[in-house]
């Protein structure tokens, strides 16, 4: 663990300032009245964003050139990991000895010096620390958090509040990053194996989890879904919809128009607890969220506000058209089991409708590692188009593609698309559900893509 004053240094630079993540500490370090600035690889709307709030980003790798922006002594260098190895910046930076830390080991020190409520899970983790930090912020007890997504309520990925002690944190599996962390208390929503190039295999995967749940405070909590294979021995509560857990969810219906559920806890019943996002995979989270909340003092009224009035993160089923006609969604699904929650929740809401979904695979290890489990949840749908493996940090696997996959799945009407060909080619039908899933950067295709259903020739207008 790491222990550094930052109020020592005058400016923070960021080595991949676009990201999610690293958007996020830009933004409180800015708050803070540090001078921020960083790189990114390309301009996107987060960037533009960041800079808007008045700081100051470039787009090419300087090298060491670098060195006219800053002083050793007063800079602290924030990396990703995902930033590659030979970039020039980062390695003149790092042979001139600048102090440089990793964005984990600096969300590590934020939760040494506050109550971290930190939410970790191969998938939810987004979702459910977004509806955490909302119930808690309009709350009594606020607080501060980190996102790893923009917040539809609050249009950003960082909440700040004076006033508080606790701070929320996404706490990420990828490159161990997690166990930088010193969590108060913590939600872990699934822990099935992903990240393979990283810890080589599941058991060492699982290893990370429980090192993991081992470092929560002794006075604090962990929150689990039930099942999972992880111990404590702290405080722990379990939390399910279809086993008999600490907390119990039942009877998940719609009623006017809403996702609502009933709730069990030691000697409570909350009936009709409104859920403002859909999904079977959103009332987990929520009962997670009720879970930590009890167990921080909230009352039953700013638990069902909070849950009610949140309106749930970017690109996380998501609507962009909700009518009778045509229902289009965007989900940043990238593994089997998140693609079986969304292919699950939409049937279960859509049940008589047709699903379309614009699929795009992320990373070629983890197509490759999951290629079996990809095939079966992408064979569940009606149509599906299928984009080229997006490969972010990594360089062509032989024998892994596109074609591949397709070749494994199974629905009746199935195709290879090139990206930039897919808005002209697909076909918008009445009584169906679009998809567009995927982490890459398959969010380019929202708009244009929303624009052609809306101009699209159905047997009566939609109705918006």
């Amino acid at each position: 663990m790491i222990n550094i004053d930052l109020s020592s240094f005058k400016k923070i630079y960021f080595l991949g300032i676009g990201g999610i993540g690293m958007s996020a500490l830009a933004r409180y370090f800015n708050l803070k009245g540090f001078e921020v600035s960083g790189y990114d690889k390309t301009p996107s709307p987060l960037t533009d964003t960041l800079v808007e709030e008045g700081i100051s980003i470039h787009f090419e790798d300087l090298g060491s050139e670098i060195a006219n922006k800053m002083e050793k002594e007063e800079t602290l260098v924030i990396f990703t990991p995902a930033i590659p190895k030979d970039m020039l910046e980062y390695n003149y930076l790092k042979d001139n000895n600048f102090t440089i830390l990793k964005r984990a080991q600096i969300l590590g020190l934020i939760t040494r010096s506050s109550k971290g409520l930190c939410v970790a899970g191969t998938h939810g983790k987004t979702t459910t620390s977004t509806m955490l930090a909302h119930i808690l912020y309009v709350s009594s007890l606020k607080c501060n958090a980190f996102l790893g997504g923009i917040s539809t309520n609050y249009a950003t990925n960082f909440i700040s509040s004076s006033s508080s002690d606790f701070t929320v944190i996404e706490a990420d599996e990828f490159d161990r990053s997690f166990l930088q962390l010193n969590p108060f208390a913590s939600i872990i929503t699934a822990c099935d194996a992903d990240h393979l190039d990283i810890y080589g295999d599941e058991e060492t995967f699982l290893k990370g989890f429980q090192d993991y749940a081992n470092l929560i405070a002794k006075e604090g909590l962990l929150v689990i879904k039930k099942g999972l294979p992880l111990t404590s021995s702290v405080k722990t509560w379990t939390y399910s919809l279809t086993e008999t857990a600490d907390f119990q969810g039942s009877n998940l219906r719609s009623e006017n128009g809403m996702q609502v559920m009933d709730v069990r806890f030691e000697n409570e019943v909350w009936n009709s607890v409104t859920l403002g996002l859909p999904g079977i995979h959103n009332a987990e989270n929520a009962l997670a969220c009720i879970a930590l909340c009890v167990f921080l003092g909230l009352t039953e009224e700013e638990i069902r506000y909070g849950l009610t009035s949140f309106l749930g993160v970017k690109r996380r089923f998501e609507y962009h058209i909700k009518s009778d006609k045509v229902t289009y969604i965007d989900d940043y699904a990238h593994h089997p089991t998140e693609l079986k929650a969304l292919i699950d929740s939409v049937k279960l809401l859509y049940p008589t409708k047709k699903i379309s979904l614009i699929f795009q695979p992320h990373l070629f290890s983890r197509t490759n590692d999951f290629m079996e489990g990809f095939a079966h949840e992408l064979s569940r749908v009606d149509t599906l188009y299928l984009l080229p493996i997006y490969p972010a940090r990594e360089l062509p696997m032989p024998g892994v593609t596109s074609d591949v996959l397709l070749a494994k799945i199974t629905c009746k009407s199935k195709q290879i698309v090139e990206k930039e060909d897919l808005v002209s080619m697909i076909e918008i039908k009445d009584n169906e559900v679009v998809l567009t899933v995927g982490a890459g950067d398959i969010d380019r295709l929202i708009k244009p893509l929303k624009e052609k259903i809306l101009n699209a020739p159905l047997d009566a207008p939609l109705d918006l």
